[in-house]
């Protein structure tokens, strides 16, 4: 589900290090690249959430389901960038109605 679009003017490979270095600083289990499209993958325990560009030109928060961690990654992002948060979650092409 996605729970979130982020805003911004660049290009998302120029934004990709830049993302990085914010994400890095508050969150200790990051992994992330770039190759076609850009990614990042926060976990914490089981949870994890995703932000990549898969679907958009733009940055989107995605998680299976909503969790503390969804709203802890949204949080962290909104100190420094714009992000839509979506009032529902929005399905991705892949998931099921």
């Amino acid at each position: 589900m996605i729970f979130a679009e982020m805003e911004y003017q660049e290009e998302y490979r120029d934004f990709h290090s830049q993302l990085h270095e914010h994400l890095s600083a508050h969150f200790q289990h990051l992994k992330s690249g770039i190759q076609g499209d850009s990614w990042f993958w926060i976990y914490d325990g089981e949870q994890k959430v995703a932000i990549d560009t898969f679907t958009s030109m733009k940055h989107q928060i995605k998680a299976s389901v909503a969790s503390p961690l969804v709203e802890s990654v949204i949080k962290a992002l909104q100190l420094k960038y714009r992000v839509k948060v979506y009032s529902e979650p929005e399905l991705e092409a892949h998931e099921d109605v």
